[in-house]
């Protein structure tokens, strides 16, 4: 299952993400987004973790929580949608 998390203190890493979700167990795969061109968080990320029901409850436990002194937003990350714009 891919998991959102948002308001992400701005110096969360990829590992502090990892981390704080394997105590619920694996994670495949956690990423902090960043901007391309100055390299800060944009505040939200992503988790992957293969195991639903671990994910699940991984989501219950973390939605408003304290992480880094900020109320993180967690829940189940909704398919990418592929806009084919024409400018």
């Amino acid at each position: 299952m891919n998991i959102y998390v948002g308001n992400l203190a701005w110096e969360t890493t990829d590992e502090d993400l990892k981390r704080a979700f394997e105590e619920f167990g694996e994670v495949v795969k956690a990423t902090v987004l960043r901007d391309k061109i100055s390299g800060r968080s944009k505040g939200f990320g992503f988790v992957e973790m293969p195991d639903e029901e671990k994910a699940a409850k991984a989501i219950e436990q973390m939605d408003g929580r304290e992480f880094k002194e900020r109320k993180i937003r967690v829940n189940k990350a909704k398919p990418r949608v592929n806009n084919d714009r024409k400018y």
